[in-house]
């Protein structure tokens, strides 16, 4: 696969201006002598040859988008020499390789997210709003997601809560075995293979499995297909409201991915699709 123009101009741009913001003796390189030479800022191209450990001429082909789709080890060595962020990460991939990263670039991306998330969170009325991490660690909420709890206090995080508290399991979670469980045990499963050395994942996993309630069910529902949450409804208790049903949209901020932005659209009741159940769209003259 060869880069149209544009997408050269465009790769090109973005490796040179990533290039000169790294000093060369950052990277165990003499620094540049007053004389005739190069004068360009940051590392040079047979620098980022010797740091990739390719053979010369290598990273020059790269940059200029003349390698056919380039290997997932060459993106990760240059993305991580040139100190990308999650952004430039991405669209490194879908230059030169037309697809989204199969992982983030950095250990901890999803951990944090910016200040304006919060406020914006904050801010939210008419829906159960909540800021979860990579870990499921709460990072912010609205008063009507505190609402749904009893005592009006949030867990600190929201999958070791669905899975081993016996308040989520028995009260607050409707049909908890059914509608709950099977849907976020393939989640948990999922973000611990996807980080490997991640410690907080590895310990609720092992929770999970060592409880003597969710671990026979996890051992079963987690290898299931991921069923990502977003439009789906579930039964749940309101602590305020009583019986109804939440329906969830599911968000990613794109500087930091592996956290959710979560909305709960709490009815009380029956669910929405069986009050309006979906039928053959009538006629139209």
């Amino acid at each position: 696969m060869h880069l149209a123009a544009p997408d050269r101009d465009a790769l090109r741009a973005l490796l040179r201006e990533r290039r000169a913001a790294v000093s060369p003796g950052s990277a165990g390189f003499p620094p540049r002598r007053p004389g005739p030479g190069r004068r360009a800022a940051g590392l040079s191209q047979e620098q980022m040859d010797l740091l990739l450990d390719r053979t010369p001429g290598t990273y020059n082909r790269f940059e200029n988008g003349q390698l056919a789709t380039p290997s997932a080890e060459l993106l990760t060595a240059v993305a991580t020499l040139l100190r990308f962020d999650e952004q430039e990460w991405t669209f490194l991939w879908r230059l030169t390789r037309r697809e989204a990263p199969p992982n983030p670039l950095h250990r901890d991306s999803g951990l944090s997210v910016p200040g304006e998330w919060r406020r914006a969170v904050d801010g939210i009325s008419g829906a159960l709003a909540y800021i979860n991490d990579a870990e499921w660690n709460l990072l912010a909420h609205n008063q009507e997601f505190a609402a749904l709890f009893p005592g009006g206090e949030p867990p600190a995080n929201s999958m070791r809560w669905m899975l081993l508290d016996p308040e989520a399991r028995e009260v607050v979670l409707g049909d908890w075995a059914n509608s709950w469980a099977p849907v976020v045990m393939p989640q948990l499963r999922h973000a611990v293979e996807l980080h490997p050395q991640n410690t907080a994942l590895a310990r609720l996993e092992d929770d999970v499995r060592r409880d003597p309630v969710a671990g026979p069910l996890y051992a079963v529902a987690s290898a299931a297909p991921i069923g990502y949450p977003d439009g789906t409804e579930r039964p749940i208790n309101h602590a305020l409201y009583g019986p109804g049903w939440v329906t969830t949209c599911v968000a990613e901020p794109v500087t930091s991915p592996g956290a959710r932005v979560m909305l709960l659209l709490y009815t009380a009741g029956d669910s929405l699709a069986s009050r309006s159940p979906l039928g053959p769209t009538p006629p139209t003259s």
